[in-house]
């Protein structure tokens, strides 16, 4: 139904990046059908979620920890590693939508969700508003890169620029550069830089931690545990590999024996041509590069509080403790791409429980074959 330009759903999916494309490919093998009983609602311009906006030197065959989406493997050809991510994948969630029909409407920009009439949510976007009787939360990061503030910044005459807009070490030929940040984005910039550069210098806020040997099972367990500890609090979350430490891969080895990753303590405060310390250390840039991660992209659900004191939106599984119909995918502990596929399953069991215990039960369209068991969630 639709009164006063509202349309009605049942599910509104917000990104079509790993996480939001898992929850809509198990809503429609629960039964719902997309524009129907559910609608993908994503910003960016085509598909590939945040990889279609990664760096042209980030090649398929730099990316660790890739996995396929749900009933969709992903074969890479034999020229794919030394292609960029954002091509491979990208091209790879063309053909995921295109075979699921999921029928994702962009750009679309998501501006608030909010209590509607009748117990829905109200979410207002710029290409309608929608009254929902749940949402799937599926933003990210990619749209908020954090940038810290020191003394003096404004006053620095070089350039300054995140990893959210960063162009490849093409750029940086022959300049000063300074690499903040200890993730892995850091040591990805830093190593790609310095064979080009006048100079690097990395600096991050605490000693970063490097571990040895492959990524075991128990350790990612391990990890996702502390994150997801951290979200049971209702603090903001950290990132998996904020606690897992960097893999020391050939490359990496390599450049730690080069001095390429040789780390100095956060600055005090920037000058106009560069960094200093309060001990009289001071280091000379053209460039100083943040690569000082992101922060989840939820301004949107502002308006339905969720966040609690501690600044994070404390969740039990993907679902806000706050607000039962409010489902956070790739948030926290799912914030991988094999973390966003289990997420996706799990939120759309738990809103078919919801759906089936409020008013206007009835799914939008018909059952997938050989997926009675999540249907079933749907229909009691």
């Amino acid at each position: 139904m639709n009164y006063f330009g509202v349309r009605d759903i049942d599910v509104v999916v917000v990104g079509a990046g790993q996480a939001g494309l898992s929850g809509a490919y198990h809503l429609r093998r629960s039964g719902l059908e997309p524009d129907r009983g559910f609608v993908v609602l994503d910003h960016a311009p085509r598909p590939g979620g945040a990889w279609q906006f990664r760096w042209p030197s980030l090649t398929y065959g730099k990316v660790h920890g890739m996995h396929a989406l749900p009933g969709m493997e992903l074969v890479a050809g034999p020229d794919d590693a030394g292609r960029p991510s954002s091509e491979v994948i990208g091209a790879y969630f063309t053909a995921y939508e295109r075979r699921f029909g999921l029928r994702v409407h962009r750009p679309v920009e998501v501006h608030a969700v909010r209590e509607g009439a009748g117990g829905r949510l109200r979410v207002e976007t710029s290409e309608a508003t929608w009254s929902a009787r749940a949402l799937i939360n599926a933003t990210g990061t990619w749209d908020r890169p954090f940038w810290p503030r020191y003394r003096g910044q404004e006053s620095f005459r070089g350039r300054q620029l995140h990893t959210a807009n960063y162009p490849g070490p093409e750029e940086f030929a022959g300049l000063r550069v300074v690499v903040v940040g200890g993730g892995a984005s850091g040591t990805q910039h830093l190593m790609e830089i310095a064979p080009v550069a006048a100079a690097t210098t990395w600096v991050t806020r605490r000693p970063p931690v490097f571990r040895e040997g492959p990524f075991t099972e128990e350790w990612g367990r391990e990890a996702v545990a502390m994150v997801e500890e951290r979200v049971r609090q209702g603090l903001p979350p950290r990132s998996v590999v904020s606690v897992t430490g960097l893999a020391v891969t050939e490359a990496v080895a390599r450049a730690r024996a080069t001095g390429v990753l040789d780390r100095l303590p956060m600055f005090d405060r920037i000058t106009p041509t560069g960094v200093t310390w309060d001990d009289g250390r001071t280091v000379d840039a053209d460039v100083i590069l943040w690569a000082t991660g992101f922060r989840p992209a939820i301004d949107h659900l502002a308006p339905l509080g969720l966040r609690e004191r501690g600044g994070g939106v404390r969740i039990e599984g993907t679902r806000a403790v706050r607000d039962e119909r409010v489902h956070l995918v790739g948030y926290g502990p799912s914030a991988s791409t094999i973390g966003a596929n289990r997420a996706g399953r799990a939120a759309v069991r738990e809103i078919g429980r919801l759906l089936a215990r409020t008013p206007g039960t009835e799914p939008a369209g018909g059952t997938a074959a050989g997926d009675e068991e999540e249907a079933a969630a749907v229909r009691v």
